[in-house]
């Protein structure tokens, strides 16, 4: 990696021009990612399947490539967002792959949310190419992303880690340095399936305070002044009462995160009762077509048991 750690360090500090990022996937979570790091003044490459979503950033002078692996070539790092395991693993390894463009004194860092097998299986392909590999899923959606306020959960090898650590203090707030690959993968679903449980339980609090007789929002206001206030239940608490659900965080997403984490669950044989249950009212959700909503709309999926 003596290529690598050799340039990384001295473009952070203040050498810009000649280092070059990739970006695959710009969606939610990954175009305000991709357009903080070009803000910051870096030569950000771009790929979406979408090539439409890339427009934006290419206007801020992004550079766009047909196929991952042409981005993976022509970067000394690329950062990869997509929306689950299958889509990273395609992506990083599939035809055109990013693998099929690294090479030693590369770097491949995997932001998205997988389980830990995928992690490993992508781990294996980008290293193969004699690059080096970091999973970095990130706790945070899209306000925080914009923000530059995400928190990343990383994992993989350490020098790499050390060496895109500027890039992850422009992209966000904190940094979280786990050891093996799948450790981050590991926290990011632990996380995931904790707020996935918080969002379900105040969702039964909400419609039950309304049904009593007393009304939510003064309810949102004394759980914030507790010892069970998160930030979470103010900002999409109003919004829910109004059965409104601008997209953060897809429902779709949450469900996806909560299957993998009973799985990981049941991987060690620890009981996970409480998110079993939550998990359910997600597909009750998505079964409603609330899939691209905010995860907060599972509160529909509670509706007509409480309000018949």
């Amino acid at each position: 990696m003596s290529d690598l750690a050799g340039s990384l360090p001295a473009a952070a500090a203040g050498d810009k021009s000649s280092l070059k990022l990739g970006f695959l996937g710009i969606g939610i979570m990954g175009f305000p990612m991709a357009q903080n790091l070009i803000k910051a003044g870096y030569n950000v490459t771009v790929w979406n399947r979408t090539k439409s979503k890339c427009d934006p950033l290419i206007s801020l002078g992004a550079i766009y490539k047909s196929t991952p692996g042409e981005v993976a070539a022509s970067c000394d790092v690329t950062f990869a967002m997509l929306s689950d395991p299958q889509s990273a693993v395609e992506v990083a390894c599939g035809k055109n792959g990013a693998a099929s463009g690294l090479s030693s004194g590369k770097g491949y860092v995997d932001v998205s949310t997988v389980d830990g097998e995928t992690s490993q299986l992508i781990s294996q392909h980008i290293k193969a190419t004699g690059a080096l590999f970091l999973e970095a899923p990130v706790s945070g959606s899209k306000k925080p992303a914009e923000d530059g306020q995400l928190i990343f959960l990383a994992a993989g090898d350490k020098s790499l880690y050390d060496s895109v650590a500027p890039y992850l203090d422009i992209m966000g707030k904190s940094k979280f340095y786990l050891g093996d690959v799948g450790n981050g993968a590991a926290m990011k679903l632990v996380v995931n399936m904790v707020m996935g449980s918080m969002m379900a339980s105040f969702s039964e609090g909400l419609l039950l305070s309304e049904k009593v007789g007393l009304d939510p929002n003064v309810l949102i206001k004394v759980i914030s002044q507790g010892a069970i206030s998160a930030p979470m239940y103010s900002m999409k608490g109003p919004s829910m009462i109004q059965s409104v659900y601008p997209t953060a965080f897809p429902l779709k997403h949450q469900q996806k995160d909560m299957r993998l984490a009973l799985g990981l669950a049941e991987s060690v044989s620890q009981s996970t009762p409480i998110a079993a249950a939550a998990n359910e009212l997600y597909k009750v959700a998505k079964s409603q077509g609330l899939s691209d909503q905010d995860f907060s709309a599972v509160i529909e999926s509670l509706k007509g048991k409480l309000q018949q």
